[in-house]
Parts: structure tokens; C-alpha cells; sequence
């Protein structure tokens, strides 16, 4: 009926940022995924920090997968005017 990997790009449930700038001294990583929760909704995990390094995560639930594929493409869009890239 329809193909899967075409609907997996339409629809990204994982995006991985950096913003690296020399003259800065700034590496920095962000990286979002959709991963599905134990009581049937969603939960958006937000990890960031330096290259190299640890970082911090933050993990936002949502009531269904579709919620939380929005915000992730609300971030990506601020990270990316923000100077980030994929």
C-alpha cells in the first residue's frame, strides 16, 4: 500500500545537529529522537552538549507519536536558524 522508508523521510523521528565554529572555540552537538513510551504515548529525548563529551538530556512526554514529531520539527527548525546543521 504504501512504502515505509519513503514515510520515514517524510516524517524524521530522528535528528542529529552541529554547530561547529573555530573562531568561537564552539563544537556542539544537539540530537533528538521519538521513542515510544510504556503507556501508549511518546516521549521526545532531547540530548546537547560539547563534541566529545556527555552532555545533557531532557526527556518531554506526549500524548501520541504525532505531538512529539511536531515538536521535534519545531526545535530542529529553531536549532537550525540558530546555525546548527545536520
Amino acid at each position: 500500500m504504501f512504502d515505509i522508508s519513503q514515510q520515514m523521510e517524510v516524517f524524521p523521528t530522528t535528528v542529529d545537529l552541529k554547530r561547529i565554529d573555530p573562531s568561537l572555540n564552539m563544537r556542539r552537538f544537539y540530537r533528538m529522537s521519538v521513542q515510544p513510551d510504556l503507556f501508549g504515548g511518546a516521549c521526545l529525548v532531547r540530548e546537547w552538549g560539547r563534541i566529545g563529551f556527555q552532555g545533557q538530556m531532557m526527556v518531554e512526554t506526549h500524548p501520541d507519536e504525532g505531538n512529539a514529531i511536531t515538536a521535534l520539527m519545531k526545535l530542529a527548525a529553531v536549532k537550525k536558524r540558530r546555525g546548527y546543521v545536520q
